[in-house]
């Protein structure tokens, strides 16, 4: 069950490579541990879930 809940969660390298993030328009890290992907200009970490990220200012955490 474990192998199956990571495959759920892999984001396609491909679609990295593109996302940007939509206030800052600048590149976003993968954070795989903690399924986000983090711009540090906005300082927000967008959540990954069930490997779509969510790329919504107001579904992304502060930091």
């Amino acid at each position: 069950m474990v192998h199956a809940e990571r495959e759920e969660s892999r984001v396609d390298p491909k679609l990295l490579e593109l996302l940007v993030c939509p206030l800052t328009k600048t590149t976003l890290e993968y954070d795989a541990e903690r399924q986000e992907l983090v711009s540090r200009a906005a300082r927000l970490a967008y959540p990954i879930r069930s490997g779509i990220p969510i790329m919504l200012p107001d579904e992304a955490r502060p930091f």
